[in-house]
């Protein structure tokens, strides 16, 4: 899944379009509950910086999780401690076909929930 099929879905599923808020970074997009709340954040990041042995930049998608998840998510390929985020309660996803459209989206859906409160 990519980022344009993400802003595809969100749009649809919430009503959400996408915030460019740095201009160091204009290809990372904030995404913002309809009460202001982030409720996913899309990045270009340099693999290194993720602790990846490759050379190179990869699409990733930063989302809300319940904290007993992030555990056990994280030993899972595709899943990694939020970056740029509180590691209790956030998790980066790879958008590199590591991690399924139907997981991904799973995650939005609870991300976004659990932004709203009833998570």
């Amino acid at each position: 899944m990519n980022r344009q099929e993400i802003f595809e879905y969100v749009k649809k599923q919430y009503g959400t379009v996408p915030e460019y808020l740095w201009e160091t970074s204009p290809e990372s997009a904030v995404l913002r509950h309809r009460n202001g709340k982030w409720y996913a954040v899309l990045m270009k990041i340099k693999k290194e910086k993720l602790g990846l042995k490759e050379a190179g930049e990869v699409d990733a998608i930063n989302v809300k999780c319940e904290p007993d998840m992030v555990g056990l998510l994280t030993q899972t390929y595709g899943f990694l401690p939020g970056y740029h985020m509180n590691k209790k309660y956030w998790i980066t996803m790879l958008l590199d076909g590591s991690v399924s459209e139907a997981k991904i989206l799973d995650f939005l859906d609870l991300s976004y929930d659990l932004i709203d409160g009833k998570g």
